[in-house]
């Protein structure tokens, strides 16, 4: 009986170039090949050891130039795509968010204000393109954070607060706060001129940078 035994686990127990093949067998079943490393978690992997060498102690001293030019050039990449993914600071969203701009809710940027009062002045219609013009002047202001207009403030007192930010132009943005109120509110026919008049100081305005407050009048 015993030696029966022996003779059936000998049968079964392979030599050493078949137990070779065997194993090589059993590595091709499917199983096996999808737990190794596809091409892009070698190439993973490969970015991550190079950037953890990069920060690690074992530069040669006559490559640490190279080093830490790829160092900075990782560093702007990581930049730039979370500037894709997550999009720009919160600052350069504001001109996108709804603000009150003298009694009406407006979600336009103060370039698509400035093309819709373009279009406006155009066509004839000097109305429209003052009331679009200052209501762009204003917009651009506020997407600078040079001024925050509380809900409620008038064209006039925008125009008080817009000229401690640029002191030189406190005449210019209360005469455009008069032609706003004029065709807005008194329904006096605007003019080509005070279209140009604000216009011009809004493109001042946004080519010039705001005084410090600390150096505004008080």
């Amino acid at each position: 009986m015993h030696d029966a035994a022996r003779r059936v686990l000998t049968a079964l127990t392979p030599d050493g170039d078949e137990a070779q093949e065997w194993a090589e067998d059993e590595l091709t079943e499917q199983i096996y090949q999808e737990a190794q490393p596809t091409a892009f978690d070698r190439a993973a992997k490969a970015v991550g050891d190079f950037i953890a060498s990069l920060f690690s102690g074992d530069v040669p001293a006559g490559a640490a130039p190279w080093f830490a030019a790829v160092a900075v050039l990782v560093v702007l990449a990581v930049i730039v795509i979370a500037f894709v993914i997550w999009g720009l600071p919160r600052g350069a969203s504001r001109s996108r968010t709804p603000i009150e701009l003298f009694g009406e809710t407006d979600e336009r940027s103060a370039g698509e204000l400035r093309s819709q009062a373009d279009a406006a002045a155009a066509a004839g219609d000097w109305d429209e393109a003052i009331v679009l013009r200052f209501r762009a002047l204003a917009r651009g202001l506020v997407e600078r954070t040079i001024v925050d207009p509380e809900p409620g403030t008038t064209v006039h007192r925008f125009a008080r607060v817009a000229s401690r930010a640029f002191p030189g132009e406190c005449a210019a943005l209360d005469r455009g706060a008069d032609a706003f109120d004029d065709v807005r509110y008194l329904r006096r026919p605007g003019t080509e001129a005070s279209y140009r008049l604000i216009a011009e100081l809004d493109g001042r305005l946004a080519a010039s940078a705001p005084v410090l407050r600390e150096d505004v009048p008080a």
